[in-house]
Order: structure tokens, then sequence, then C-alpha cells
């Protein structure tokens, strides 16, 4: 279950249902469940500042690579059963950034929507296009040569990205076009998501602040 955290009308909510002002788009979510206790807060329009702890080393590494290359603003806290594996933190952490990620975005007027990157890191070229659509779906194709990186099972990242894509409203396409290194093959992966919502989540001057659909929402 998914729970505003009350300091959550300090960072731009304006009333009992949640809707983010559009001068502020800033969310704090709390997640609490028998296996996690995550707690996120983001500001979009920020500087890419990251406060990130969720007892995963190599899930830290990612997220602050994530927060610097999409200048969100973003504060992860995480506490999870980590003696049974690192599944439950790892996914839950992603539903609860996702979740932030569509209540800072309000309706999603006046963003430009789509976004893309194509970001190469030493062997390895990995292209990401997603749509904040509020339709979310995830293409992943992605091989990862090695099982683990640090203690995390390298299978994780997927399902760290079916979650963000599924709270966020993001339909979102990840490809791998080639690569040796398990490190930079995940990396890439999260930066070009990182720069394609950047692009996304841009506000389109154009639109004053209309849908950026014909059906007028989404």
């Amino acid at each position: 279950m998914a729970i505003i955290n009350p300091s959550a009308a300090r960072l731009g909510y304006r009333n009992p249902r949640n809707q983010p002002d559009p001068a502020m788009r800033t969310a704090t979510v709390e997640r609490k469940t028998r296996e996690t206790e995550i707690l996120v807060s983001l500001d979009l329009d920020g500087t890419g500042e990251a406060d990130i702890d969720t007892g995963i080393g190599f899930l830290d590494h990612m997220l602050e690579s994530f927060a610097r290359h999409s200048m969100i603003d973003l504060k992860v806290r995480a506490v999870g059963d980590l003696h049974v594996d690192y599944h439950h933190t790892t996914e839950d952490t992603a539903i609860v950034i996702g979740q932030a990620v569509s209540q800072a975005l309000g309706d999603f007027s006046g963003i430009t929507r789509f976004g893309t990157a194509l970001i190469p890191m030493d062997e390895a070229l990995t292209r990401v296009a997603l749509d904040l659509s509020n339709r979310p779906y995830l293409i992943w194709k992605v091989t990862i040569p090695k099982p683990k990186l640090g203690e995390m099972d390298t299978e994780l990242f997927k399902e760290w990205f079916q979650a963000l894509a599924q709270n966020a409203g993001i339909c979102l396409h990840i490809e791998n076009l080639y690569g040796d290194n398990s490190h930079h093959i995940v990396e890439t992966c999260f930066k070009g998501t990182a720069r394609a919502l950047r692009m996304a989540v841009t506000p389109d001057e154009r639109l004053d602040g209309a849908s950026p659909s014909s059906k007028g929402s989404l």
C-alpha cells in the first residue's frame, strides 16, 4: 500500500487528492509491506542530487547515476528483507520511484512526453526510447553476461525497470545493442532511461499546459 507522507504538503501537494502544484513538480511517497519499507522524495526539476540508501551497494550506485542523468533530485530510503534476497527491495524501490514520478507529473499535461537516448560506455552501447503515455509497457532486449554484480542478481534489473514502467505509466523500450562488460551494460540501461526520462518530463512551452495527446488526456 502506498501512503502519501504528511510532509508531502511541503513539497508541492495542495489538496487531499494529492494533486501536485504544477509549479513544484515534487512528490514524497512511502510504501510499507511485510517485506520492505520504502520512502522516496523527488523533484523532477532538480539538479540531479542523490541521497540513496537501499542497503544494496550496486543498486545505490545505479540510482545515483539515474538521478544525475535525469536531473531529478532523488532521495531513497529502503529497509528490506535482504536476509532472504534482494528481489523485494529492488522491485519495491522501483515501484515507489515510479509512483512518485507519476504523482509529481499530475495529469501529465504540458510535458514533452517522448524521450530517447543512445548511451555508450566503453564497449557497450544501449538504446532507450520511452513514452510517458500512462500506458505502461516494457520491452527489455538486454542480455547480461554475468549472473551477479557484486552480491546482486543481474536478473533483478529487468524487474526494476518493469516496476518503474508499470508505476510511472511509461511505455519503455530498452535495447542493449552490444557490449561485453555486465557493469557497463547495466549502467547504460540506467543512464539511457534517465536521459530519456529527462527529455520526456521537460515542459513543452508550445503546449501551454495542454495535454500532449490528441485524445485530450493521458
